[in-house]
C-alpha cells in the first residue's frame, strides 16, 4: 500500500478548499501523477471532468486496440492483467485497469469536477471549478488532447451537406452502412478507422491523406516506438544528433485489422481533395465525388483553456516547458500532452517518467 497523506482541508483564507497539490484530470497521466505524488507524502486532489474512470478511454470507437501487449501498456506500480484472447488489449480493458488502480491505490478522485480556470493567487495557484474554488501550492494540467479535436479549415466544410464528425464522434462502420464515406488523414486514427469501415459490408470507402500512406514495419508495435521517443528525447537532452523519433519510422502501425486490409487491398489512399461541395468532394485536377460522410482524423491540440489566465501559452497553443514545469509559473506542471512535457507521455507506458520527476519537483518545491 502507498503511505497515507494529510487530509485535504479548507482554506480559511478562500472560503475554499486548499490541497498541496490539484490534479486537473482523472485519466491516465492524472492517476499516474497521484501514485508519485502520494508516494512523496503530499496531500492531493485529482479534479475528473469525467463522470466515471477511464478518461479519454470510455469514448473511443468500439474496435480500438492497444498497439502493445498488456504488461507493456501499464502505469506505475500495477502491471495491467492481459486481456483473454487478445494480445493487443481493448480500449475496454484500459478503462476497467484505470478503474481498478484508481481503486487500488485509493486515489482521492473527484468527479464530476470540470475546471474553468486557474489564477495566481498569493502565493497559491487558485482553481475555479462548477463545485466551488481550491488553492494549492502547486498544479498538476493532465487533460490531454481528446477533448479539443482539430479540423482543418478545409474550403467548402460549411457548404458540406452530409454529416460530418471528426475521430471523437466515430464508433463503428454499421452506422455507416449503405453511405459513401470519406475518410480524411494519415496517421493511425485515419487508418484504423478506414480499415473498421472497409472491413464492413455495404460502406463505400475513400480514404484521402496528405502524402501516401507510411506504414511502419509490420513487427513493430508500442513497444519500439516508447523506445525510440526515449532515444530521441534522450539525443536532445544530450546535445546530439536529433535521432528523428518516431517519425522516422513511419505514420503509421499495422495493427492486425490494418495489416488485413491493407493486405487484401482494401485501403487504398488518395491525395488530398481540394474542397468540399454540398453533395461530395473535388480533387485539384477537377475529379470530383459524391459522399455522404466526412470522418475528420485529424489530430487534437492539447486542452488548455482553464490555463489562459495564467498567461503562459505560445506559439501551437503550447506552454514552454522545462521538463513537465511550465517556464513561466514553477507552481504550475503540465503532464501527458505529448513529446513536449515528456517522451512518450501521451502513453500509458511512456507516462510514468515524467510523472514521477513532475511529483519529485512539486515536493522539492512544497519543502
Amino acid at each position: 500500500m502507498l503511505p497515507a497523506v494529510r487530509a485535504v482541508r479548507p482554506d480559511t483564507v478562500t472560503g475554499g478548499r486548499h490541497a498541496q497539490v490539484v490534479v486537473i484530470g482523472g485519466g491516465q497521466a492524472g492517476l499516474a501523477v497521484g501514485y508519485h505524488l502520494r508516494r512523496n507524502k503530499l496531500d492531493f486532489v485529482i479534479l475528473d471532468a469525467q463522470a466515471a474512470p477511464g478518461g479519454a478511454w470510455r469514448h473511443t470507437w468500439d474496435s480500438l486496440h492497444l498497439f502493445s501487449p498488456a504488461a507493456f501498456s501499464s502505469l506505475p506500480g500495477r502491471l495491467m492483467p492481459a486481456q483473454a484472447g487478445e494480445e493487443y488489449p481493448e480500449a475496454g480493458h484500459v478503462v476497467d485497469y484505470l478503474a481498478d488502480y484508481e481503486r487500488r491505490y485509493d486515489l482521492p478522485v473527484q468527479r464530476p469536477v470540470r475546471v474553468s480556470a486557474v489564477r495566481p493567487d498569493a502565493g497559491r495557484l487558485r482553481v475555479e471549478t462548477d463545485t466551488g474554488v481550491w488553492t494549492a501550492g502547486a498544479v498538476v494540467s493532465a487533460t490531454g488532447t481528446w477533448w479539443r479535436p482539430f479540423l482543418p479549415a478545409v474550403p467548402g466544410r460549411e457548404v458540406f451537406a452530409g454529416r460530418q464528425l471528426h475521430t471523437v464522434g466515430y464508433r463503428r462502420p454499421a452506422d455507416f452502412t449503405g453511405q459513401r464515406v470519406v475518410v480524411v488523414g494519415g496517421g493511425n486514427s485515419g487508418a484504423q478507422i478506414a480499415a473498421d469501415l472497409a472491413a464492413h459490408d455495404g460502406v463505400d470507402l475513400t480514404w484521402v491523406t496528405q502524402r501516401p500512406p507510411r506504414y511502419l514495419a509490420d513487427d513493430i508495435d508500442g513497444r519500439a516506438l516508447f523506445d525510440a521517443a526515449t532515444a530521441r528525447r534522450r539525443a536532445l537532452d544530450a546535445g546530439t544528433a536529433d535521432t528523428g523519433g518516431v517519425a522516422s519510422l513511419g505514420d503509421i502501425v499495422a495493427v492486425p485489422p490494418v495489416r488485413a486490409a491493407r493486405d487484401a487491398g482494401l485501403l487504398k489512399a488518395q491525395p488530398m481533395f481540394e474542397r468540399l461541395t454540398r453533395d461530395g468532394l473535388v480533387w485539384a485536377d477537377g475529379t470530383s465525388a459524391r459522399a455522404d460522410a466526412v470522418i475528420w482524423c485529424t489530430g487534437f491540440r492539447p486542452a488548455l483553456s482553464h490555463l489562459a489566465p495564467l498567461g503562459l501559452r505560445g506559439t501551437r497553443g503550447h506552454i514552454a516547458t522545462a521538463g513537465t514545469r511550465a517556464a513561466g509559473e514553477p507552481r504550475l506542471h503540465l503532464l501527458g500532452y505529448g513529446d513536449w512535457t515528456g517522451p512518450a507521455s501521451a502513453t500509458l507506458i511512456g507516462v510514468g517518467r515524467p510523472a514521477r520527476e513532475a511529483a519529485a519537483q512539486i515536493a522539492d518545491l512544497l519543502s
